[in-house]
């Protein structure tokens, strides 16, 4: 029998902790905590592949494109700790249903498995982001461009290196 759902995650607590919420709703639960071992587990492919944006240094964004080689029926929803509007796109270019941010909940993470089509019926949000919230975006928006180099970031906003490593060690701005 295939399992529900395969879970990505380096952070194994967080997995744990997901997993035994999901086994209680009846889901049958994978575990992986590295690429290598993601591609290994899809010998039974799972209807259902949760990923971390971040596997212990690696993208997730990486892995992406070979989880849906390999699993092409499965859906796949991409948490991550840092959301950007950048890696949203991308991760949805790259075959993902959803993006959500941590943490979320079982109901949520549930939620945007069923979600799979657009919604235009979906509430805007309701106010405009802010100008530091911008500039984050933009800055993900370039460093996803440049496939996470930093140095070769830097040099495309014309600034530091040292100061861009600065600013994307801070936690993401709100709203």
């Amino acid at each position: 029998m295939n399992p529900d759902f395969l879970l990505v995650d380096d952070d194994e607590t967080f997995a744990a902790v997901l997993a035994r919420a999901l086994g209680r709703r009846g889901f049958t639960v994978h575990m992986a905590a590295s690429a290598d071992a993601a591609l290994a587990a899809l010998v039974t492919p799972p209807a259902r592949i949760v990923l971390d944006l971040n596997l212990g240094g690696d993208s997730g964004l990486r892995l992406l494109p070979r989880l849906r080689a390999q699993s092409p029926d499965s859906a796949i929803v991409v948490l991550t700790g840092y959301a950007s509007i950048a890696t949203a796109v991308e991760a949805t270019k790259l075959g993902a249903v959803q993006y959500l941010a941590k943490p979320t909940g079982v109901d949520e993470l549930l939620q945007a498995f069923s979600r799979v089509a657009a919604d235009p019926g979906l509430a805007l949000a309701p106010q405009p982001m802010s100008l530091r919230r911008v500039s984050w975006e933009h800055l993900q928006r370039v460093l996803a461009e440049h496939d996470g180099n930093v140095s070769a970031t830097a040099r495309a906003l014309n600034m530091h290196r040292r100061t861009l490593q600065r600013m994307l060690a801070k936690r993401p701005v709100r709203g």
